[in-house]
Formats: C-alpha cells, structure tokens, sequence
C-alpha cells in the first residue's frame, strides 16, 4: 500500500490548508467544518468551485475546469475529500465507493463510556421529514441498511474517542447509529447532543481513505491530520495542524477565493 501526504510546497487557499494528494486524475483535500462540499440554496461558498478555481488559477487553464465529486461529507464535519479530475476518474471512483471498495475511516468523539472496546452495529435507516435520518425500530424490512464496526481509542470519564470503519455509506449514518445505541457525537444536537461545539461544528473527522487508484490500479490512501481544536486531551495536534473550522479560514482568504 502507498499511502499519500501533502504534496512538497503545495498547500490550497492558505500555507496551513493541506493538499493531501494531487495526479492527473485525482485531487484530495482536507475539509473544513463548515464549509459545504456542493453548492446548495444558501448560496454560501462550497469546496467543489473553490477547488475549481485553484486549479484554474494554478495550471492556467482557460474555461471551466472539470471537477467531479464522488462522495461527500456533511457540512459540520471536516476530513479528507476527494475529487475527480478526469470523465474517466469519477466513474471508476463513483464505482468504488458504490461497491464499497472504497475505504473509509473516522475518528468521532462521543458522549459517556463505551463500555465494549469495539462492536458492530446494524440497522435500518430511513431519511425523516426535516432532513435527518432515523433508526426503523422492531423487523420491519423498509428503510436502507447500515453497518460500521468500530474501535474505542481512548476514555475519559465523560467521553469516548471511537475510530469507526464505515460498511455502507448512508446518510448521517455514523451519527444516527451512535446516537441510536446512547453514544450522541460532542456537538451533534440534530441527533441528541447535550450542548453546542462553538462553531457549530461536530467532533466527526473522516481520519482516512483508500482507494485504487483509477488508471494505475495501485492502492493509495489519503490521511487528515488532526485539526487545530480538536477537542480530545491528548490529541497530538501542533503548528502544522489545519484549522478545524470554515470561520477561522475565511476571513484570510484573498477575496476571490470564495466567489
């Protein structure tokens, strides 16, 4: 396995903004939380056209830049995210992630003690009326399934550091399975959080994630370093470390960086 880092003298928008992996067909990025992957009706910035014009700016290129996305992460939480380059690129990636070949791992933080070390948890999702998701109770076989295994880290007397490995990829569904067994992610009110992180954030990194790559077929994996703030005690985060949060990046931006 080849596992990738931030490419020598290559940051994105800001020096302490990693590029976490660039070729021809592939561009990974570490996301903040809060800023949003697509474009949606608020109109706010998104990663996909900033990531647009970078590249824009970066090759020289004249028109629109083809960027394809191939997965998401929910706007509170932050991570590696990987874009398409190339036609060919995200349909092969767009392949693997349906297929669940692709591989991907996070880091949360949750409320109270896990009492076992690491487990497995399945159930059946089906996506509410005000955009979450809930949990079907009892046999009944309507709904998508959703599975992950995960590991407990690290205790406090409060909380619990989990690395979670994702089966499938449904909607909020790492946060609605832990907030379904009494383990709410820090920070998460949609899903039963006791209080607010301050930037409205949730203690949920997508910590890592592997693919083949799609011209080459070699095994590459993408690593988020801890953010700056992560708020576990013993979390190893210093000078290099990104910021957490959108807020704390936008207001150094150049102007056109968020047209």
């Amino acid at each position: 396995m080849v596992t990738t880092s931030m490419p020598a003298g290559c940051p994105f928008l800001l020096d302490d903004w990693p590029v976490l992996h660039l070729d021809n067909h592939l561009l990974a990025l570490y996301k903040p939380a809060g800023l949003l992957v697509q474009g949606d009706e608020t109109g706010d910035p998104c990663l996909l056209e900033l990531a647009r014009d970078w590249l824009k700016a970066r090759y020289a290129k004249p028109g629109r830049v083809f960027l394809g996305m191939v997965h998401r992460l929910d706007r509170p939480v932050a991570g590696v995210l990987l874009f398409a380059r190339t036609s060919k690129a995200a349909a092969r990636l767009s392949d693997q992630f349906r297929m669940g070949v692709a591989e991907k791992r996070y880091l949360a933080i949750v409320e109270g003690r896990m009492l076992d070390d690491e487990g497995r948890l399945a159930h059946r999702l089906e996506r509410g009326d005000n955009r979450s998701t809930r949990v079907l109770e009892g046999s009944r076989a309507e709904g998508q399934e959703a599975r992950l295994s995960y590991r407990v880290l690290d205790r406090t007397e409060s909380q619990s550091l989990v690395e979670i490995s994702l089966e499938t990829g449904r909607r909020h569904q790492i946060r609605v399975q832990l907030a379904h067994v009494g383990h709410p992610i820090v920070g998460d009110l949609r899903y039963g959080a006791a209080a607010p992180l301050p930037s409205a954030q949730i203690a949920l990194l997508a910590r890592k994630l592997t693919i083949l790559h799609p011209t080459l077929k070699t095994t590459l994996s993408f690593q988020s370093p801890l953010p700056t703030g992560w708020p576990w005690p013993r979390s190893e985060t210093g000078p290099a470390s990104p910021p957490w949060n959108w807020r704390d990046i936008l207001g150094r931006l150049p102007a056109h960086g968020t047209s």
